[in-house]
């Protein structure tokens, strides 16, 4: 694929827009600084909480880390023999999805000059709770069904502002993984 180099763009919708479209052309010039390898590092608290923290990652050659590190909590609500400390994992794999298309979203807007006023999206996910727990080998463990909804608002046709959301979609890594899947290994190391 031959890459067109894009134009810069004054800054839009609160996103970096110049900082944006430079990094595209000078990644378009130099792949191997595509390469990033994210972490989160997670350790049981008790029951059915867990608390991951996110700081380092590796990306553009180099170990980076984010400017401070963030922590999310999760746990089950008590309906599910939790203490409700945080939101489930796959409440978390929810907030991924919709916080990976808005962000896409709001880059491809600020690149394409459309000004949002309003973005707004629910994702909603449908899980039988037979498998994980055993009951059932004839139900998956994850979701059987994730439904997106956006509502959108911008100084844009409505047809361009459905694009933006198509184009979120089709460039975004959380919804890739979701329906292309992706290799998953687990290691364990005992400590006696």
């Amino acid at each position: 694929m031959q890459h067109t180099t894009k134009a810069s763009r004054p800054p839009l919708n609160g996103v970096d827009t110049p900082n944006l479209l430079a990094t595209i052309n000078f990644v378009a010039g130099q792949p191997e600084l595509a390469k990033f390898q994210f972490r989160a590092h997670n350790e049981w608290v008790e029951g059915t909480h867990s608390k991951s923290v996110m700081l380092g990652f590796h990306g553009a050659g180099q170990e980076q880390k984010h400017a401070k590190a963030y922590y999310a909590d999760s746990d089950h609500p008590a309906v599910l023999c939790g203490a409700d400390h945080g939101p489930t994992p796959v409440e978390w794999l929810l907030h991924a999805l919709a916080s990976c298309l808005m962000a896409g979203v709001a880059n491809i807007a600020a690149a394409r000059g459309i000004k949002l006023t309003k973005v707004q999206c629910s994702v909603d996910g449908d899980i039988d709770l037979r498998g994980i727990l055993g009951i059932s080998d004839e139900v998956r463990n994850g979701f059987q069904n994730i439904t997106v909804a956006f509502e959108i608002e911008g100084d844009a046709p409505s047809e361009k502002l459905q694009q933006l959301v198509e184009q979120a979609r089709a460039r975004s890594a959380v919804f890739d993984v979701l329906t292309n899947g992706v290799s998953v290994s687990v290691g364990v190391k005992t400590i006696q």
